[in-house]
Order: C-alpha cells, then sequence, then structure tokens
C-alpha cells in the first residue's frame, strides 16, 4: 500500500498515466466502433445489452493480460519463420484480427450496396432490416475482436510503463469511456446510414494495418487516426449540407 502511495506521489506518475490514458482510448475507438456496428444488427431489446456485455468482455481480457504480464512480453518473441520472415504471437494474432476485420468489413459493406435477394456472395441470402443476427454470434464475433484489441492495447501499455498499477487504471478508465461513448456512439451510427459505410470504411483501413503491422512493417498511429478524422470531419460537413438543404427545401413548399 506504502508503495502504491508513494507511486502516485509522485509526479512523472501523473505524467505517465495521463499519457496511457489516452492512449487506451484511442485505441478503444477502434474496439467501440466494431461494437456499435455489429450491435446495431441485433433486436433493438438487445442492443444495449450486448453492447455492455462486449465492452465488460473488453474490459476482463484487458484485466486477464495485464495479470500474465510477463507472458504478454514473450508474445513479441519470434516463434516460427515463413518465407524469410520470423512471426511472433502478437504478429500472427495481428494478422488474424486484420483478416477477420477485412472480412466483416468487405461483407457489411456488400450488404450496403447489393440489398437484393440472393445479392449476398458470402451465405446467399441479403439483409432483412437490422435484426440479421443472433445474439451469441454478434457476441462470439465482439470477443473475438476484443482479444485481438487486448493484446494490442496491453502490448502498448507494456510498452509505456513498467508499473502495472498505472495500467491497470488507464485501462479500467479507458472503458469506461468506451461504456459511456458506446450508445451515444451506436445510435450516431444507426440515425446516419453514410455514417455506417465511413465506419466500414474505418474498420478496412484498421484491418489492413493490423496485417502490415503483423507482417513487421510499422503504421504510425498518428496518421491513421489522422485520416480517421479529416473523414469523419467532411462527413460532418455533409451531414450539415443535407440539414440545410432539407430545410431550404421544407421552407420553399
Amino acid at each position: 500500500m506504502e508503495s502504491l502511495i508513494q507511486l502516485f506521489s509522485e509526479p512523472n506518475t501523473w505524467v505517465a498515466l495521463a499519457t496511457l490514458i489516452a492512449m487506451e482510448v484511442v485505441l478503444g475507438i477502434d474496439n467501440l466502433i466494431f461494437i456499435s456496428i455489429l450491435t446495431n444488427k441485433l433486436p433493438e431489446h438487445q442492443r444495449e445489452r450486448a453492447r455492455r456485455i462486449g465492452i465488460t468482455l473488453a474490459l476482463v481480457l484487458r484485466l486477464g493480460l495485464l495479470g500474465t504480464v510477463a507472458w504478454i512480453v514473450q508474445l513479441t518473441e519470434p516463434v516460427v519463420e515463413l518465407f524469410g520472415n520470423a512471426f511472433s504471437w502478437k504478429d500472427m494474432i495481428l494478422i488474424a484480427g486484420g483478416l477477420f476485420l477485412l472480412w466483416k468489413a468487405t461483407k457489411e459493406i456488400h450488404h450496403s450496396v447489393d440489398p437484393t435477394p440472393g445479392g449476398d456472395m458470402f451465405e446467399g441470402k441479403a439483409l432483412e432490416g437490422a435484426a440479421v443476427m443472433g445474439f451469441s454470434a454478434a457476441i462470439a464475433q465482439i470477443l473475438l475482436l476484443d482479444l485481438v484489441f487486448s493484446v494490442d492495447s496491453i502490448i502498448t501499455a507494456v510498452g509505456m510503463t513498467d508499473h502495472v498499477a498505472i495500467m491497470v487504471v488507464a485501462v479500467v478508465v479507458a472503458v469506461t469511456v468506451m461504456l459511456l461513448a458506446a450508445n451515444p456512439l451506436a445510435k450516431f451510427i444507426n440515425d446516419n446510414p453514410t455514417v455506417v459505410m465511413l465506419a466500414l470504411g474505418f474498420l478496412l483501413m484498421i484491418g489492413m494495418t493490423l496485417i502490415a503491422e503483423g507482417f513487421g512493417a510499422h503504421v504510425p498511429k498518428g496518421y491513421v487516426y489522422a485520416a480517421m478524422a479529416f473523414s469523419a470531419g467532411v462527413e460532418v460537413l455533409n451531414m450539415f449540407a443535407r440539414r440545410a438543404r432539407q430545410k431550404k427545401a421544407a421552407l420553399s413548399q
């Protein structure tokens, strides 16, 4: 207890904590976008419950991984070599997660642009409203991506500080922010259909980034999030423009 009090009495600890919280919140955005899109496909009465379960699973996985920091560090050590490249467990997890995101986002984009019967190249059926996914299937997919994002999140945390207490506080704060933002974000995405396509585009970009990092190509996160912020800003301007046109049309009638 005394060591914790001493740790949090140092200014450097608070600087590290603030930095890590910011990083964890930013990394949690990817996770939250996926959860929002996926849960919006459930019946309305199941959506909030699914979001809470998904975010709770993210917290449990992150805290569980923090309890095995020594093992997490070993995930970055090469375990297999293919085509002249050495791959660690972290690399393979990132590649698998990236491929899953590419498949899922491509499938949802296909549903959006070709909603005709028999138009689904993956399952031979089209979307029929929002409730097109079972609750268990949604939770299973959220759990899979929670694992990928959790591994990436905790390895980032381990690289920024040696103190597990700081990591735990940062993770809990970041996941709490995700929990508070989940319903407003999901509602915003659901109420603005064009934002869904933008979010799916983000998932494609995130998936490609995960695969690239799995193959050893470092992609600065700042570039990725700057591109996402710019695209979101353009979409916000489009939304204002559409509303202005709608008001003008309503007044002219």
